[in-house]
């Protein structure tokens, strides 16, 4: 249960309103409803949000964002990717492996993405050299941008969901 008030349509200002209707098509989701406490941000958040890794292959980003949240335990981004992942033919097996930080089903790109993600997570000033120049074999500088930015992401959106209490607004998935 929510441990904040989360912001319906029929009590939402009329800025919050249209940003629903517009940019959420009328289905906001828990985390948007509890921006929506801080107006300005909503409607920052989501341009960014949408922006962020866009120069991934969209499995990657998945991949990433799946990881980094079963590094954090995140319930509620857990199950938002597993249902996007889906859309880009992650699998159960994928899931799993995924959950369990058993990278070796992947490519080396994609391995080697996975492995700086969970380091970035974990362990983010012990990244050095070496670290970068394993990732410059695979991505370009901007895709490498994307990819902190990726992890940041994931990172804040695990630090907020669940702590705040929020709850899945679909049937849940289960690894």
């Amino acid at each position: 249960m929510a441990r904040i008030s989360l912001i319906e349509s029929e009590s939402a200002t009329p800025d919050v309103k249209e940003i629903y209707e517009k940019a959420l098509r009328g289905k906001p989701g828990n985390a948007q409803k509890a921006l929506a406490h801080r107006p300005e941000m909503l409607k920052n958040f989501l341009p960014f949000y949408t922006s962020v890794g866009k120069s991934l292959d969209r499995k990657l980003y998945e991949m990433i964002y799946l990881r980094v949240s079963f590094i954090n335990g995140c319930h509620y981004c857990q199950q938002h990717h597993l249902a996007s992942s889906k859309r880009v033919g992650l699998t159960a097996e994928d899931w799993k492996a995924l959950q369990d930080g058993n990278y070796a089903r992947f490519t080396e790109k994609e391995q080697t993405a996975l492995a700086y993600a969970e380091k970035l997570t974990r362990t983010p000033r012990d990244i050095t050299d070496a670290d970068f120049e394993k990732l410059k074999k695979h991505f370009s500088d901007t895709e490498i941008v994307d990819l902190h930015l990726l992890t940041g992401l994931a990172n804040l959106t695990n630090r907020f969901t669940d702590p705040l209490g929020l709850e899945v607004e679909f049937p849940e998935e289960r690894i």
